[in-house]
């Protein structure tokens, strides 16, 4: 791996660090509590169609690690990273399948990102009542993917010039 494409990787995780920061500052408030809007995920999403599979699962990982420790606590960052491989896994066996638009796949990606962390908190409290949240992580994990889906698929459409072979 080049200098160059070392640089690149740093500032994709740069970038979705700003994000996470950006939206721990908004006061957004869902009406349902742990909810969040997941801007850092643009990168991830652009990341996947950008770069190899590995290079994008090194950034979300090191973005989860990242933000965890610092806008978050350890048991956050449990959650997180839970989510985040079930996320990026979804993701990348979806687009392998080439019959799903960047769209759809951020999407899934929103979805199973709030369902492994529910199947981590009905570990974590050994109690299934857990999964009555899960409808309202769905309904957001469905908008939260489409808001980054668009956004990212415009990035990926716009920015080209950045090399696919990490």
């Amino acid at each position: 791996m080049n200098t160059k494409n070392i640089a690149k990787i740093g500032m994709m995780v740069a970038v979705a660090f700003v994000l996470s920061y950006i939206e721990s500052m908004l006061p957004l408030n869902f009406g349902v509590p742990g909810i969040k809007a997941g801007f850092s995920n643009i990168v991830v999403i652009f990341s996947l169609f950008s770069f190899s599979p590995l290079t994008t699962f090194g950034i979300a990982i090191v973005r989860i690690i990242l933000c965890g420790l610092t806008f978050g606590s350890l048991s956050g960052m449990l959650y997180s990273l839970a989510g985040g491989i079930l996320s990026f896994l979804v993701m990348l066996l979806l687009k392998k399948t080439q019959k799903f638009s960047i769209y759809g796949i951020s999407v899934a990606g929103g979805v199973s990102h709030n369902i492994g962390q529910i199947l981590v908190a009905m570990a974590v409290l050994q109690n299934k009542m857990v999964l009555y949240y899960l409808p309202f992580l769905l309904i957001a994990g469905v908008v939260a993917g489409m808001i980054v889906g668009i956004i990212g698929a415009i990035l990926v459409k716009r920015l080209k010039y950045i090399d696919t072979n990490m």
